[in-house]
């Protein structure tokens, strides 16, 4: 891990408060990635769809593994806007960050949970949400778990989010 960026002076705690849609909050995510491990991978889609969850469990989001997408689970997000919206960007930081250390290649779950907290220790420091939320995501319950246990459709319906990965869009003009 890149051991030259520090909290002092970071840039990461401004980008994050500024940006205002989760493709804002992905090219952070990219950037810091890219900083903290040197990787990178472009080309990547955001689903948001409904998968579930109980009172004490939940998924945040998930990699399906050789593909390019990313999807988020709709109901934590919604929840999480909805009661406790000063959690929000922090959140989708989170899990946006975990998420995309599984498309540069950790598979190792502990692995990516530690390059996770690692990152957003570095980027905001041990007082910020997005790494309070890396260090023990499970202090932010009942915001984020499901009042009544919700199985997964048998359906996914995926929305896909426009726009997303927006920095290695090719355009014709």
């Amino acid at each position: 891990m890149n051991a030259g960026l520090t909290t002092t002076g970071s840039k990461y705690p401004a980008r994050l408060e500024k940006a205002k849609t989760l493709a804002d909050i992905f090219e952070i995510v990219k950037d810091a990635v890219s900083a903290q491990l040197g990787l990178s991978r472009g080309g990547l889609m955001l689903g948001i769809a409904e998968l579930g969850g109980r009172p004490d469990s939940w998924i945040g989001g998930f990699y399906p593994v050789a593909t390019n997408i990313i999807v988020m689970n709709k109901g934590p997000m919604n929840r999480i806007l909805s009661e406790q919206p000063e959690l929000y960007k922090a959140y989708c930081f989170h899990i946006l960050l975990h998420e995309y250390i599984h498309t540069v290649g950790y598979m190792d779950e502990a692995l990516t949970r530690r390059r996770a907290l690692e990152i957003s220790e570095r980027l905001f420091g041990t007082d910020h949400l997005a790494t309070r939320m890396a260090a023990d995501i499970t202090q932010f319950f009942p915001y984020l778990t499901y009042a009544v246990p919700t199985e997964p459709p048998e359906d996914l319906n995926v929305e896909l989010v426009k726009g997303f990965d927006r920095s290695c869009a090719s355009y014709i003009c």
